[in-house]
């Protein structure tokens, strides 16, 4: 058995098998994604109340947090920011990091 060249960790057939095997899988996502398609086929499924539910909940905590951020601007003199909190707040205060000595 012929060593392989210093810099070659996998002989030329285990590289052409590897090779053959994504190209494979890249053929079946591309035909999977072309499936996927909005034009390919039609669907015969339809979106459930929880989609909708989801979709009109998220708008109206959007539409919460822009009303809150608008509203905190105008009436204080600090700086706020929109960000998803694990304890419900809407906006969040931004506290500047001041350089030592400044």
């Amino acid at each position: 058995m012929a060593a392989n060249p210093p810099g070659q960790a996998f002989p030329n057939n285990a590289r052409v098998a590897i090779l053959a095997e994504l190209e494979r899988e890249r053929r079946r996502l591309i035909q999977s994604q072309s499936m996927n398609t909005p034009g390919a086929s039609i669907s015969l499924s339809r979106p459930s109340v929880k989609d909708f539910r989801d979709n009109a909940e998220q708008q109206h905590i959007a539409a919460q947090q822009k009303a809150a951020l608008q509203h905190a601007h105008a009436h204080s003199s600090g700086f706020f920011i929109t960000q998803d909190s694990s304890f419900g707040n809407l906006i969040l205060p931004v506290i500047p990091r001041l350089e030592p000595g400044s």
